[in-house]
């Protein structure tokens, strides 16, 4: 059971420390007030209104202006993973000691009990005393 749950905690952990450093981006292209198409790992698609097309009807004079824009949201990952115990107060650095050695106080393991007769058999049973004495607990 103790391994189990260190297995899993452990587990927990590494996938905690894989998502913060994890780096990602959003991209989303809108066409006017429309949402054509959002990808995440990948290039968006375009709504066929690609620059080619839209760099030519300017140039034309057919628009004045495109109506499709892209969006780029980012989300960066933490690059740096330790944290400097030098950079704490020293307030701050003798409350992280004291707290951590009361935490392992409440841990102590008690001590081994000694069982005398354990290495003995129990003697061999002949008659049933309570029965030969009529004893009977009700």
């Amino acid at each position: 059971m103790k391994k189990g749950i260190q297995k899993f905690s452990s587990l927990i952990l590494a996938l905690l420390v894989l998502v913060s450093t994890f780096s990602f981006t959003i991209e989303k292209h809108f066409c006017g007030d429309l949402l054509v198409d959002q990808a995440v790992f990948s290039k968006v698609k375009d709504c066929g209104m690609s620059s080619h097309n839209m760099d030519a009807m300017m140039v034309s004079g057919m628009l004045t202006d495109s109506c499709c824009t892209n969006t780029h949201l980012a989300i960066e990952g933490q690059d740096e993973l330790k944290i400097s115990f030098d950079k704490l107060s020293l307030d701050q650095q003798v409350f992280v000691s004291a707290f951590t050695i009361s935490f392992i106080e409440l841990f102590e393991s008690s001590p081994e009990q000694i069982i005398p007769f354990k290495d003995y058999s129990p003697p061999l049973l002949v008659t049933d005393i309570h029965l030969m004495d009529q004893v009977f607990l009700i």
